[in-house]
């Protein structure tokens, strides 16, 4: 009896071992039909440009990291990040192509032209916003050449531009085109994650 419990039990340690083993990740360069679809995806969201996302952000360098609840409003080429982080601190960043504003910083609200900037002076912040407007649509960025891989489901699972990897961890496939729900980016020692809890598209 000793001798069966002791096969149950480690046959049950094993299963649970192999439900710890985080699964390959398998990717292909993409045939003709994958990157044809693809075009098909960036052509359908390429006037995208008014829609509301809700999440989670985390950022990171090799020494601090910052995380909180994210809502990105995009209307046009205007724009509203606000995360929410631990502690009920908040911070707003409200911008154009040719200006931005940060509010909930200490000494007060700060501006300037260029909103990236902006973020790494105020917060240490590596964050590509140009290319992250196209990345979270899962999408090319306007301007440099990038380099596509996919995924089983034939869909973008790696996306290498202007020095960031982009890892496409979930897709959201009930929506046609597809939408991303996991977005991680690094260019070391910087590493942005966005898991995309819900997407609001307005009507074309």
């Amino acid at each position: 009896m000793k001798s069966i419990q002791r096969l149950g039990a480690a046959a049950l340690l094993s299963l649970l071992l192999a439900a710890c083993v985080p699964k390959a990740v398998v990717r292909t360069p993409g045939d003709a039909g994958m990157l044809n679809e693809q075009q098909t995806r960036e052509q359908a969201l390429a006037g995208t440009d008014h829609w509301t996302l809700e999440g989670r952000i985390a950022v990171s360098d090799s020494k601090t990291s910052g995380s909180g609840d994210i809502t990105w409003v995009q209307d046009g080429q205007h724009y509203v990040f606000t995360i929410r982080g631990p502690f009920g601190k908040s911070f707003r960043l409200t911008g154009s192509p040719d200006e931005a504003l940060l509010e909930g910083m200490d000494g007060g609200p700060i501006n300037g032209p260029d909103a990236e900037a902006l973020l790494r002076r105020a917060l240490g912040w590596e964050v590509p916003l140009r290319e992250l407007r196209a990345w979270v649509l899962g999408l090319r960025a306007d301007g440099g050449p990038a380099e596509l891989s996919f995924g089983q489901d034939r869909l973008p699972s790696l996306l290498q531009q202007d020095g960031w990897n982009v890892d496409y961890r979930e897709w959201d496939t009930t929506r046609q085109p597809a939408l991303p729900k996991k977005v991680f980016a690094d260019k070391a020692p910087f590493k942005v994650k966005l898991s995309i809890e819900s997407w609001q598209l307005a009507p074309r």
